[in-house]
């Protein structure tokens, strides 16, 4: 993705949950939009930060819209519903730093142990349970292989942390192009 189209994702970012928390229609529109690899339909998370503290992050593994959408639709999600957190409230805006992970198709691997820590991330799945971790939290956390994958499993998919080395669950991997502001 080149410069031009990084920008304009972090643009339809910020003004997304500008004009969400503003509760007033967005300028964006898809006239702006003509870089055919926004207009792909893959998955995305959008990761929001104020004073280095993590304030929202949700995303879609896959996308049966545009990029450029999905990050508008997860901009304002991370923003306003992610559980975990307070809404961001216009004081924030200043501060708000945005990061969104374009993610690589699904890619299942046979062999759990099969990918690169900070390369790869990872999305685990057993019937209705599913979990995953973005490659950058390797990197972040410092952690093994073996504990990327046993937290995914208890933190994120609600298994048994050893759930990954049992037959039944499919690991994929992806990768991600982080665009930050």
């Amino acid at each position: 993705m080149d410069e031009k189209d990084k920008k304009t994702l972090l643009s339809i970012a910020r003004e997304s949950i500008k004009s969400a928390i503003a509760d007033t229609p967005s300028d964006q529109t898809e006239t702006e939009v003509i870089s055919p690899e926004l207009k792909e339909k893959s998955g995305a998370f959008v990761t929001l930060r104020t004073h280095g503290k993590l304030r929202g992050c949700i995303g879609r593994m896959t996308s049966d819209i545009p990029l450029y959408e999905l990050v508008s639709e997860m901009a304002v999600s991370a923003a306003k519903e992610d559980p975990r957190f307070s809404q961001i409230k216009p004081s924030d805006l200043e501060d708000l730093k945005i990061d969104i992970s374009a993610l690589s198709p699904l890619q299942i691997i046979d062999d759990p142990l099969d990918f690169e820590l900070g390369i790869h991330g990872i999305y685990i799945k057993k019937g209705s349970s599913n979990g995953c971790f973005l490659p950058q939290v390797a990197t972040e956390t410092g952690w093994t292989k073996e504990e990327f994958l046993s937290k995914c499993c208890s933190m994120k998919a609600g298994l048994s942390s050893d759930a990954w080395k049992k037959r039944g669950i499919d690991v994929y991997i992806f990768t991600s192009e982080i665009i930050s502001d």
